[in-house]
């Protein structure tokens, strides 16, 4: 059974572009068989890559491009497990930044090939994951920065309206309804609910549930 070439790309997000890693597959796979994917590293369950390691896809000495490993994953044991998914299967996995996996060796020396590659991919794998340890520890180190200097983080708290008391006085009072109140104060109704609730605890030293005019 004669062996197809596959190509895969992918980036993390949809905001990212494909066009370095596809021009670069163009290179030894035709256009029609590079499949894509805009998913995170972190996750193998993505539409593409499953396609590809599907009853349709790979086959047995069918070879796979690749621009580089952490397109498969940014996970060392993720990685490890697919590449010897790929060895199992009978697949050619060809990195085009890891030049020994790209050459052609005899079949009988096949086995310089795999061992060169074990060691090199054993190290890259770790490299990929140590990698996603720094960003994310970058990224805690970021968000406690910003706590230390009293930012904000995620969506941006919404400011009582200085008259609240008043307008939400007269709403007990049953001068107005709730949706009047709402109107008055330029708030939605879940924002002026919560607002009540932080309200009523600050305004009513017994805890009492106060009852509420609809």
């Amino acid at each position: 059974m004669e062996s197809r070439i596959f190509g895969y790309a992918r980036v993390s997000s949809k905001e990212q572009n494909l066009d370095r890693q596809l021009l670069a597959l163009k290179q030894y796979v035709s256009e029609e068989n590079i499949l894509v994917d805009k998913a995170s590293g972190a996750n193998l369950q993505r539409p593409s890559y499953q396609a590809l390691k599907g009853a349709l896809g790979l086959r047995k000495g069918d070879v796979l491009y690749i621009t580089s490993l952490d397109r498969l994953s940014r996970n060392k044991e993720d990685i490890k497990k697919e590449l010897q998914w790929f060895q199992e299967h009978g697949i050619r996995l060809k990195i085009l930044d890891l030049p020994t996996s790209m050459v052609e060796i005899a079949s009988d020396q096949q086995w310089i090939l795999d061992m060169i590659q074990n060691i090199l991919m054993e190290v890259l794998a770790s490299i990929a994951e140590q990698e996603r340890r720094t960003i994310k520890k970058r990224q805690r180190e970021g968000i406690e920065a910003a706590r230390k200097k009293g930012k904000h983080l995620g969506r941006p708290s919404i400011q009582m309206p200085g008259n609240f008391g008043d307008i939400y006085e007269g709403w007990k009072a049953g001068e107005y309804t709730a949706k009047a109140a709402m109107g008055k104060l330029g708030l939605k109704r879940s924002t002026f609910y919560r607002m009540v609730t932080i309200y009523e605890k600050k305004h009513d030293p017994k805890g009492r549930t106060l009852l509420s005019h609809v």
